[in-house]
């Protein structure tokens, strides 16, 4: 095992964080300057979300189409499901304590503006909608990721289908080939990330800085420090877990930069190269990331359940209703889960999940605008929560496929890029 010096390890997020910084800096300083850098910023996130679609395929489809026993596949899919469930029913369960701790409305006094509700779809429609499309052109955009993750599937268990005598065969060898040249490919991209983010950053703090408070100005005080104290409880309970101290350790090293790209983007899409990347570094299989990364973008949403939740909270407060009882309670974590199942991997995808909230809840159609700004408020440490929580899922994945030493097992074999 090869030791790397502080600077390689976390060199990627220490540029990452300086050149959010330096934009943070720019967007507060110089607010006409900070927009006109608007164009870079869009420039890295256009080049981000334009390999998403082709690596979600190339992933999942050459892991499916390498594994030659399908069993393994099967117990990493139920796995990764029961992970989705259980960190998001914990998650319900946090926030639900918090939010009869510290009331987000207490002390605003927000005007109601006017808004026009979309119509619900009914449970059928939503259902086929999110797990299929019309028309093969729809599944090559980002915001098609479900119905993208279940062709890949079943395209990469096709391939594997037709190998004869476990011998791999040549479309295996195609699609291997294809996610190498793909994950250089965002090796490329990542070369600008820090410019990228920073002048992102810069005009999203110009544009929007005197947003941040204000009357939302309590909820974000009651959200925040319920998304830090998650993560500094419970990753490191999930990462224990799923490696004991090894993997707490090697989550800690690497779990920076997925979640710096994420609360900068506020896109788990954008962000799935980086957590990619720190799977690979973390020593997850390639085989379980490639699968549970993508379904994660779409289906892992442990900091969409805590902002769901918020959000329901303030409605009940601002409109005078006790946010209270078991009934209130279960349906609360239940629409937060479905609600965050639904959002896509772009950033301001929650407005579909914040209209199912709206709908279910029976608020009148102008408490629609009062929690689609919270999403935008809330976004971008919810995204940080989700796509961190992406690579820590990945992690349990393996202990529940691989066993428990299953860490201990490739730091002995040396087989970890680091000691």
């Amino acid at each position: 095992m090869q030791k790397r010096s502080f600077w390689e390890q976390y060199k990627m997020p220490i540029l990452l964080l300086g050149g959010i910084a330096i934009g943070a800096l720019i967007g507060i300083i110089a607010h006409d300057f900070g927009t006109k850098l608007k164009p870079l910023g869009d420039i890295f996130l256009n080049l981000m979300f334009t390999i998403v679609v082709p690596l979600v395929f190339a992933s999942i489809a050459s892991a499916v189409g390498a594994m030659a026993n399908m069993k393994r596949l099967g117990k990493i899919l139920g796995s990764t499901l029961l992970t989705f469930l259980a960190t998001g029913a914990f998650a319900g369960a946090c926030v639900l304590i918090w939010v009869n701790l510290f009331n987000p409305a207490a002390g605003a006094s927000i005007q109601m503006g006017e808004a026009e509700m979309g119509q619900m779809q009914s449970a059928g429609d939503m259902i086929v909608g999110a797990l299929t499309v019309g028309d093969f052109s729809q599944l090559l955009s980002k915001s098609n990721m479900l119905p993208l993750i279940i062709f890949s599937m079943i395209f990469g268990f096709c391939v594997s289908s037709i190998s004869r005598n476990g011998e791999e065969n040549i479309m295996s060898k195609w699609l291997t080939g294809l996610n190498d040249v793909i994950m250089k490919f965002v090796g490329v991209i990542m070369k600008v990330a820090p410019i990228g983010l920073g002048a992102y950053f810069a005009n999203l703090i110009a544009v929007y800085g005197p947003e941040l408070i204000g009357d939302y100005g309590r909820s974000m005080v009651v959200y925040y420090p319920l998304c830090l104290l998650y993560v500094v409880i419970f990753f490191p309970l999930y990462a224990l877990f799923a490696a004991g101290k090894t993997g707490l350790k090697r989550m800690l090293k690497y779990i920076l930069a997925p979640a710096v790209t994420a609360f900068a983007t506020q896109s788990s899409a954008a962000t799935l190269p980086v957590s990619k990347e720190a799977c690979q570094n973390i020593g997850v299989p390639e085989d379980v990331s490639d699968l549970v990364l993508p379904m994660g973008c779409t289906m892992h949403m442990d900091g969409s359940v805590l902002s769901s939740i918020v959000k329901i909270a303030f409605l009940f407060s601002v409109f005078g209703m006790p946010f209270q009882g078991v009934d209130t309670y279960a349906m609360a974590i239940a629409v937060s889960i479905l609600s965050a199942f639904v959002l896509s991997g772009a950033p301001g995808g929650g407005l579909v999940g914040e209209m199912l909230i709206v709908s279910m809840f029976g608020f009148p159609p102008e408490a629609f605008p009062l929690i689609a700004t919270l999403g935008f408020l809330f976004d971008p440490a919810a995204t940080c929560l989700n796509a961190a929580g992406d690579t820590i899922a990945s992690m349990m994945v393996t202990r529940m496929v691989e066993g428990r030493d299953w860490l201990d097992k490739k730091a002995a074999a040396g087989e970890l890029i680091d000691a």
